[in-house]
This record gives C-alpha cells, structure tokens and sequence, in this order.
C-alpha cells in the first residue's frame, strides 16, 4: 500500500540521517538470527514495535529479517531457500512468503533489515526493505558490491571474518561508484542494469578469527582507516558473532561497553546489531511440528526480556550523551 511504501522510505531516511550525523539518535537492528516462522516473526515484530515507540526520541529501532543464510560449507540456507524445512527447496514460494512478511511489517509499521546474499532477490524484496547487510563471506565479492551500488537504503558491510577492515573499506568505495553490470530488470528479463553509486554505505565491526573489534581502541581505529579511505567513519557494531565470542549470553555485555563509547561522547558509533528471538538460545532444525516456538534454528538468540532489557540501557547511553551535548552547548 502508498502507507507502507511511505513507512518505508521515512525508516530508510532516518538511519540514513543517522549515519551522517544529522539525527543524535543511534541505530538498533535487532530480531532473529533467521526467520523460519514467519508467525513467530510477526508475534516478535508486534512486541518490538511498542519498543520502537518507547524508545524513539533515542533509538531508531529496526527488525533484523534474514530470509538468506551463507553457509561455510552446508546447511539450511534460509526462508527463501528452503521454506518448509525439508529440502524440498520450494524457492517461488520461500520467495512469496518473504515479500508477505516483508509487506506485513511495513503495514505493521516495522521497519525491517536484512542480508543480501543472491543477487536476483533485491528485485522481488528490496522496495520493503530499510536497511541491508552484506556479510563477511560475500564483502569481498565483486557481484555484492555492485548490487550494493543500485539499492536505494543504507548498506553495511562487515569486517572479514579474519578481523580485516580493508575489503569492507575497498567494498563501500566500490559500492559508492556507479557501475553497469548484468542482472534482471523489473519485469525479470536479463538486461544491463546501470546504477548511481550508494552514498550510504558504512562498516560493521562484527570481530573475527583474531577476536573482538568492538573496544574504545577497536572503533577509534577503524574510524581512522575509514576518514584516511575517504568514507563514512560512523560503524554499526555487531554485538554477537565474533564480538560475542559466539556465545549470545555475551551480546549484553558488548551492547554495556558500546554504551560506555556513546555515553562518554564517542562520535564513531552508528548503532549496534543484537540477535534476539522470542525464546533465547537456539535449537537444531527439525520437522516444524516439532520445533519450540520462538526459538532459533540458527545462531543462539538472547531472549525477549533480555532485548528489552538491553534497549532500555541503551537508549539510557544515548540520552545521558544528548544530555551531555546539550550542557557543553549551553
């Protein structure tokens, strides 16, 4: 509908206006490590959004909805791939109910956030979509840059996953270029697809073979190598995968220090990125009948409470700053 459309783009301006410095507020995109139900997804997004709105002069709160998964070697690849869980890769309609959930949200009013990882998907989704990553396995591809170049919303890249800055560094000045490049158009015919340049791209510290990068010394280095590059300095921070030692029970943990940064007046935090669920940990992938619901099938979650939780100190970090910013100006 027109609502959603204009839910959408007003949530894409926001982070945007964010991430250059234009709104004191901090980015939070939070939800699921991977959306297999997409009932459980919208009960979650339901009670996320009454913290989006308690929380909105601080924080700009966005749904994490991954419907892709890049796999080190096998496994379940997502909604997308595999919607009924079973290997029978039923790919139109994984399809179909990604775009449903994704239309939900914005009627719901909840903006949502995900992972880019086909490049043909952005054709059927990206128009509901207010924020993208590209992961640490796909930064360093030529094919991800490129689309990254042609979506119309801000787009992270993460640091390697051996720690390196520099192919998310090469990846945003790439992806801030235009480029013409085989794909398919909007009535799903191969052409030459020509885009703009991306002017919001930004880095996400997400920690990596060698440990954490989400410290004080950690993000004031990244910001350095980023202005030295030319290219935004504000990182979102990733409070789980290497940053949390792969252990979710870790995430509130980092979310606290990043809320330290922020509070003493760190200027280089864009955000942070919180996998939660309904239920906390996680669970292996089994017959749907079977599976707890609200849980992970992928990485372990931190729980509804723990979120809200973690919100509302954050958000408090952020006010004390805006308080902070106010008293020196006076």
């Amino acid at each position: 509908s027109e609502r959603a459309a204009d839910r959408v783009f007003r949530a894409r301006k926001e982070v945007e206006r964010v991430l250059h410095g234009e709104d004191e507020r901090r980015v939070v995109i939070v939800g699921p490590c991977s959306i297999h139900d997409p009932e459980a997804a919208l009960d979650y997004a339901t009670r996320l959004l009454k913290l989006r709105e308690r929380f909105v002069e601080e924080l700009v709160v966005v749904m994490r909805v991954y419907f892709e998964k890049p796999r080190t070697t096998v496994g379940w690849k997502g909604l997308i791939n595999d919607p009924h869980l079973d290997g029978t890769f039923d790919i139109p309609t994984g399809l179909r109910t990604a775009r449903r959930l994704l239309r939900d949200l914005a009627e719901l009013g909840m903006p949502a956030a995900t992972e880019m990882l086909d490049p043909i998907i952005p054709q059927y989704l990206a128009d509901l979509v207010t924020w993208t990553a590209i992961g640490a396995r796909t930064t360093e591809s030529q094919t991800h840059r490129e689309m990254a170049s042609g979506l119309s919303m801000p787009v992270g890249f993460k640091n390697g996953t051996d720690g390196s800055l520099t192919v998310a560094i090469n990846a945003m000045i790439a992806a801030s270029q235009a480029h013409s490049f085989l794909g398919i158009d909007g009535d799903g015919r191969v052409g030459v697809v020509r885009t703009a340049g991306n002017p919001h791209t930004h880095l996400v510290l997400r920690g990596g073979r060698g440990g954490t990068n989400y410290g004080r010394a950690d993000v004031e280095a990244a910001a350095r190598a980023l202005t030295k590059a030319g290219v935004q300095s504000r990182v979102l921070i990733d409070c789980s995968h290497d940053n949390s030692g792969k252990n979710h029970e870790n995430q509130p943990a980092v979310l606290a220090d990043v809320g330290d940064q922020i509070r003493s007046g760190s200027p280089h935090v864009l955000g942070v990125m919180i996998e939660s669920h309904l239920v906390g940990g996680r669970q292996d992938q089994k017959p749907r009948s079977e599976l707890v619901y609200g849980q992970s099938i992928t990485d372990a979650c931190v729980d509804f409470p723990t979120t809200e939780r973690m919100l509302e100190r954050f958000a408090r970090d952020v006010r004390a700053r805006a308080s902070t910013l106010t008293a020196q100006s006076a």
